[in-house]
Formats: C-alpha cells, sequence, structure tokens
C-alpha cells in the first residue's frame, strides 16, 4: 500500500545522519588559532577596533571582517538556490523575513523530502511555498511528524497525501502536538468522525477560529445542541468568516427573506453561497413572482432549473389546501 511506501521513506529519512543533509560543496573554513588570553576567549564586537597599548602614528589598514563576508555568500547562495528551483528569493524575504537565517543545507533538504517523499512536482512545490512561506524555513524533522500524523491518527490514504498537502500547505508548518493532535480531537469530539475528509481544519486554532463561530451561532439564537448539529452537517462553516459572511447573510436571511431560523438548522450550506451573485438575485426573483422556495431549491439549484421551477410555479395554479394533492411534509428535492 502505498501508505506502508510513505512511512517506509519517513523511517529511512529517520535513520539518516545530519551530515547527510550538510552541503559538501561547501569549503570547509579552517580552525582559528586558539590563544592563550582567558579574559578575550569570546569573540570581539566588530564595530569597535581594539587599540594596541602601544602608540602607533599610522593607522592600519582596515580589513573586511569575515562574518559579513560569509552572511553575503549565504545570501547568494540561497538566492542561487531558490532562483534555480523557480521561487523568488527578494519576494520570499517580503513574506517570510526568518528565510534569512534558515541555513542552506536545511532549506535543500527540506526541498528535497517534500518533493521525494509525496511525490510533489516543481509547479506544486512552488505553489505550496508561495501559499505557506514557512515551509521552507521547516526543517525535516519537524514536517516528518506531520506526514505521520496525517497517516496514522487523521487515516489520510497515501494515494491522498498529496491532494490533503496541496489543498492545504499550513499542514505542513503546523505543530502536531500544538496544533494538529488538539484540532482533531476537537473536530472528533463534536462529533465529526471522518476527518480525513475535513483535513484543511486541522491546521485551525480551536481556540481563535473554531469555538468562536460555534459561539456565534449560539449567539443569533441557535442552543448549544443545534450548533453543533449544524457544523456536523457541514464542517466548512469553520472555515467561514463572522464577520464578511455569517453577519451579512445572516441579517438578510431574517430581515429580507424573513425565514425561520429552523431552515438554517436543515440547510447550513446556505451560508457557502454567494449573497449577491446567487443569494439575493434569486430571492428576488421569487418576491417579484409571489414564489417561495425551500432553502435547497432557491440555491442548490443550476440556474437553467431555477428559472424552470420558476416558470412552472407561476404558470400553475397551486392547490387548495383541502386538496389531497396539498402536501406540507413532501420531500423538497423531490421537487
Amino acid at each position: 500500500m502505498q501508505e506502508t511506501q510513505i512511512l517506509s521513506s519517513i523511517s529511512n529519512t529517520r535513520a539518516l545522519p545530519s551530515s547527510t543533509f550538510s552541503n559538501p560543496s561547501r569549503p570547509q573554513l579552517p580552525t582559528p588559532p586558539s590563544h592563550d588570553f582567558p579574559s578575550l576567549s569570546h569573540p570581539r564586537n566588530p564595530r569597535f577596533p581594539t587599540l594596541s597599548t602601544k602608540t602607533n602614528t599610522t593607522l592600519p589598514h582596515p580589513h573586511p571582517h569575515p562574518k559579513p563576508a560569509s552572511s553575503s555568500s549565504d545570501f547568494e547562495e540561497k538566492m542561487l538556490y531558490l532562483d534555480s528551483i523557480g521561487i523568488d528569493f527578494l519576494s520570499l524575504i517580503d513574506d517570510h523575513p526568518p528565510i534569512l537565517s534558515s541555513p542552506l543545507c536545511e532549506i535543500k533538504s527540506t526541498v528535497d523530502f517534500v518533493t521525494s517523499t509525496a511525490g510533489f512536482t516543481a509547479v506544486e512545490f512552488r505553489r505550496i511555498v508561495g501559499m505557506c512561506p514557512e515551509v521552507l524555513s521547516s526543517r525535516v524533522s519537524e514536517i516528518v511528524p506531520v506526514f505521520t500524523f496525517l497517516i496514522r491518527e487523521a487515516r489520510v490514504n497515501g494515494s491522498d497525501l498529496k491532494r490533503v498537502i496541496n489543498r492545504r500547505p499550513r499542514l505542513l508548518a503546523s505543530s502536531v502536538r500544538n496544533r494538529l493532535r488538539p484540532t482533531l480531537y476537537f473536530l472528533q469530539s463534536i462529533g465529526i468522525a471522518e476527518v480525513n475528509k475535513h483535513t484543511n481544519l486541522l491546521s485551525c486554532c480551536v481556540e481563535e477560529k473554531l469555538l468562536p463561530r460555534i459561539e456565534y451561532l449560539e449567539k443569533i439564537g441557535f442552543s448549544h445542541r443545534d450548533s453543533l448539529s449544524m457544523f456536523r452537517r457541514f464542517p466548512q462553516l469553520f472555515c467561514y468568516s463572522i464577520k464578511d459572511n455569517f453577519e451579512p447573510k445572516f441579517d438578510y436571511f431574517v430581515v429580507e427573506m424573513g425565514r425561520d431560523l429552523k431552515e438554517l438548522k436543515e440547510f447550513p450550506q446556505y451560508f457557502s453561497f454567494s449573497l449577491e451573485k446567487r443569494i439575493k438575485p434569486r430571492h428576488q426573483s421569487c418576491v417579484e413572482r409571489g414564489v417561495c422556495f425551500p432553502l435547497p431549491i432557491l440555491l442548490k439549484t443550476s440556474n437553467a432549473q431555477f428559472r424552470d421551477r420558476l416558470e412552472i410555479c407561476c404558470n400553475t395554479s397551486l392547490p387548495f389546501r383541502s386538496s389531497p394533492l396539498w402536501c406540507t411534509d413532501c420531500d423538497i428535492h423531490s421537487i
């Protein structure tokens, strides 16, 4: 199975000595000679020259300090290497300044490990770095537990691992202990059993992102039990902004549409549709024709299906309530 092959590859990576990931092409600097000056055993501050005790009328010629030269060399090597794999180092610095302090040998090891273990192409890896620059400054020893966690604990199939990372690259830069595992346990505790279908949520913070959305639904009138039921029905609710999504759509639902909360409880997918492009135009069309559709029919149907059903309702008369054709418990998906 592919999971076994990936875990085997991870185990082999763990067994490699640290020297395997060093840069063999970089020359080794000679070891500086030792001095018998205990009080001066610490490196001197390069900003202040050391004056001799003897008077000297001729100032010595300044010599370039090796540290800035080395830093400049590191900078150039990183820039050339990242350019060779299609990543703009200067843009990367703007997005993720800590990359400056990451050793080149560790960056190379991370690139080699991620691309070889999950089989990412150069284009896919550049996209991953574009979405989450922190991946480049993550060490292999930090990324290995993520792959292991996704396969063994989150139950992600080996064949789906590449798709999961492509969809949510931030998983690779997330701590298993402090972020991924606590979020997994939380999602399972509220009744979301198949977390492997919602792995994009694993990198979310429970306290900062997940709990506030549950609390918002309770604030607008849902019970705690009903709120959790809505998230179980549609876990992607956790991904939506309270300010930019929940609030304007809920206000329109209550004020303009005049609907009941029960409909939202049964169809939380309402929040996934565009307010301006889908919800408002279709609701206004129904108001103009004097028709009221259940939320799934109003929003899930294609434009052609919606127009057809609207025409049918406008060109035919509804049965009287006393008619045997009148039904209040009909399946809305069969209309």
